[in-house]
């Protein structure tokens, strides 16, 4: 039984970084709760295409806004790509995933959410 539940919690943690059938782009962060300040780990999958020219990366808040742009050469770009945030201080975070296009227009968009809890000392 306990081998099951591992096996099951090893396809789902995978599953989260492959690109589903029609998506064009996928992201993951971890972790999706933390302690301040966070060192967080973004990771996007996209789906090889010619018209693949850029992928944004942003981690926004109201007190804390950083972002990361990858320049993409169609479809020999690497799948998979990965952007980390180091000394996140504390706060609710939207993490989005933007594609761009050849003629700069937004092809897909992903958002995730995490949460780094401030320090008690503070």
């Amino acid at each position: 039984m306990k081998v099951r539940a591992i096996l099951c919690g090893l396809l789902l943690t995978m599953s989260g970084l492959s690109v589903a059938a029609g998506e064009k782009l996928s992201l993951r962060a971890s972790p999706e709760i933390s302690f301040a300040p966070a060192h967080l780990i973004v990771r996007t999958s996209i789906e090889p295409d010619p018209d693949n020219r850029a992928l944004e990366i942003v981690i926004d808040s109201p007190d804390f806004y950083r972002s990361s742009t990858i320049q993409l050469e169609g479809d020999q770009a690497p799948r998979t790509s990965v952007v980390e945030f180091r000394g996140v201080p504390g706060g609710n975070y939207e993490i989005s995933a933007r594609l761009f296009g050849q003629g700069g227009e937004s092809r897909a968009v992903a958002r995730r959410v995490v949460d780094v809890i401030a320090s008690a000392d503070r």
